[in-house]
């Protein structure tokens, strides 16, 4: 999601993975997997060569967290027992309702939330504020 973030924080101009993982402080070749998907995904476009990068596919305002999270990892919903028991087969028992429940809301929740939205709270995370500014700098000299 912070790769994402660091794509629609910038202007436009395709970014690399090296610059995205180093401001972010993940591996490289670990956002590298997670660019691909999220190429397949159609979330995001790649173009290879010297001004290469990866840019959005859409404006930030049309791509919820959902679609992203849905992209790389989806989120499974409890549907029936995780543990194949029988007795839990027609039904589910509180605790595995419960978790269901939880992670319905979480999908509510990332399905009404856009990457603008993200970007324009009032009060922003200072890590990731730090992180999308480092890549300022690297796009203008781009």
């Amino acid at each position: 999601m912070r790769a994402v973030l660091a794509l629609a924080a910038g202007d436009g101009s395709p970014m690399t993975t090296k610059s995205i993982a180093q401001s972010m402080k993940v591996p490289q070749s670990y956002l590298s997997k997670v660019l691909q998907s999220l190429v397949r995904g159609r979330l995001v476009y790649s173009a290879r060569g010297l001004n290469g990068g990866f840019v959005l596919a859409r404006e930030p305002d049309e791509i919820s967290m959902l679609d992203i999270m849905n992209t790389v990892n989806p989120l499974k919903r409890i549907e029936s027992c995780p543990l194949d028991r029988e007795s839990h087969s027609a039904e589910l028992c509180p605790l595995h309702r419960r978790l269901d429940a939880a992670m319905a809301y979480v999908e509510e929740a990332f399905a009404g939330t856009t990457l603008a939205e993200i970007l324009s709270e009032e009060n922003p995370c200072p890590t990731l504020q730090k992180q999308l500014e480092s890549l300022r700098p690297m796009n203008e000299l781009e």
